[in-house]
């Protein structure tokens, strides 16, 4: 079996003593996490204007080579399913 421990609060520890412990808790939540976030935009840098036009040329091409499968397949289909209708309804 295994032990449990159960958090005992220390004498004077505001986290555990009721509501005005619990919304200073999250106060220093949410200021830690705004801290997080600015130390993380710090690193965030900008693509350069060749980057950009790159990945910007392969996303037009991919998108015309899935506009192009997706038209034949579509054509394919609709071809199929008049043929069965014609077929089925004469």
């Amino acid at each position: 079996m295994a032990k449990t421990a159960a958090a005992v609060p220390a004498p004077g520890d505001e986290r555990f003593s009721g509501v005005g412990g619990k919304i200073k808790g999250a106060w220093g939540n949410i200021g830690g996490f705004f801290r997080d976030v600015r130390s993380e935009m710090r690193k965030v840098t900008n693509p350069s204007f060749k980057e950009v036009r790159a990945t910007t040329a392969v996303v037009i091409i991919t998108v015309a080579i899935f506009g192009l499968f997706f038209f034949l397949i579509d054509s394919a289909l609709n071809t199929l399913v008049t043929r069965l209708l014609n077929y089925f309804t004469k």
